[in-house]
């Protein structure tokens, strides 16, 4: 079963055809990075207007490097939620176009689901049920993934997601965006015990996480040294909070695997390509003998292949929409 996937939930407007859940045929990304940096991050009336702009020609590519027609595809899958409901629409709409004219099965598909199912790309072996760390920039949470659309969330961020915390950090730093992208970069050569951070704890909820004590700790840092005239060695500064935040997600994983005796993990998400949070993760699992899988890092940002992959299986499960789909904002991952 071949399907074209569309993504463009944020600022990349991404398209790909995927056969059968696991063999990416194309995978096509049109970034905005560029234009939002002038900003500092994505403005999302500027996003809506690119997708619409950029659409057309990326489903095209993804099309032409498949060397398939819309006459070779078999339905179109969609991200519809969670995201930038202006970006969203977009996509979906595009997506019920397709549909209609073609009258191709309409696949909705949730945006923190195909992030997992990137990993189904990566690892060909890779089958439910596992324990999964989901970390992007609007969401951090874990979950256990009991069948490919079968969910049940463990713990949750109570506030800012990991990756929101990294970029807001990075920004109050004067680092250009992508923040968390180019801290990482930054902060190769640092000490990550230059600074010390608090280890934030949500009260009676072991599995759940807060960031943004954490972020703001690390702004009253940088404002506190310039009322002293003081300089911060960057690079110090962002390898002791990203260390912070990977200590904080290695900590509550490690508990909830321990006391619900998962031994498979994985992880997902846009923040599954920092290097330090892949480095303590590969640590812990070798600590307990644990199998773990992480996403090729060119999948681990928004696209379209893992749009398609989790389509496939949510596809088989029946989760087939009509012309009344519509975008949302917020949706839990269950």
């Amino acid at each position: 079963m071949k399907i074209l996937a569309i993504e463009s939930s944020c600022d990349e407007t991404a398209a790909s055809v995927v056969e059968n859940g696991r063999k990416v045929m194309s995978n096509v990304v049109a970034s905005q990075v560029p234009e939002h940096k002038i900003y500092g991050g994505v403005v999302p009336e500027i996003a809506s207007r690119r997708h619409a702009e950029a659409i057309s020609g990326v489903v095209e590519k993804a099309l032409s490097d498949a060397e398939l027609t819309l006459d070779d595809i078999d339905a179109v899958a969609v991200t519809y939620a969670p995201g930038l409901i202006g970006a969203l629409l977009v996509g979906v709409n595009y997506a019920k176009g397709l549909s209609y004219g073609r009258k191709l099965p309409l696949i909705p598909v949730h945006h923190l689901r195909s992030h997992i199912a990137a990993n189904y790309i990566t690892h060909q072996e890779l089958k439910p049920p596992f324990f999964c760390l989901v970390v992007s920039g609007g969401n951090t949470m874990m979950v256990e993934v009991k069948d490919y659309t079968d969910f049940k969330i463990i713990g949750r961020t109570r506030d800012d997601a990991a990756g929101e915390a990294l970029d807001k950090a990075a920004r109050t730093m004067g680092i250009p965006y992508p923040g968390g992208l180019n801290m990482d970069k930054l902060a190769k050569d640092g000490d990550n015990t230059a600074f010390r951070f608090p280890t934030p704890k949500v009260e009676n909820c072991p599995y759940d996480f807060s960031f943004s004590g954490l972020k703001t700790s690390v702004i009253n840092t940088i404002h506190n040294a310039e009322q002293k005239g003081t300089e911060i060695n960057k690079a110090d500064l962002g390898a002791s909070f990203m260390k912070a935040v990977s200590n904080c997600l290695c900590k509550n994983t490690e508990k909830a695997m321990l006391d619900l005796g998962h031994k498979t993990l994985v992880l997902a998400g846009g923040v599954s390509a920092n290097s330090v949070l892949r480095n303590d993760i590969t640590e812990l699992c070798k600590k307990h003998k644990w199998k773990l899988y992480l996403p090729e890092l060119s999948l681990c940002g928004d696209n379209a292949a893992m749009v398609g992959s989790q389509g496939y299986y949510e596809y088989l499960s029946g989760n087939v929409a009509d012309l009344e789909l519509n975008a949302y904002a917020g949706m839990s991952i269950e």
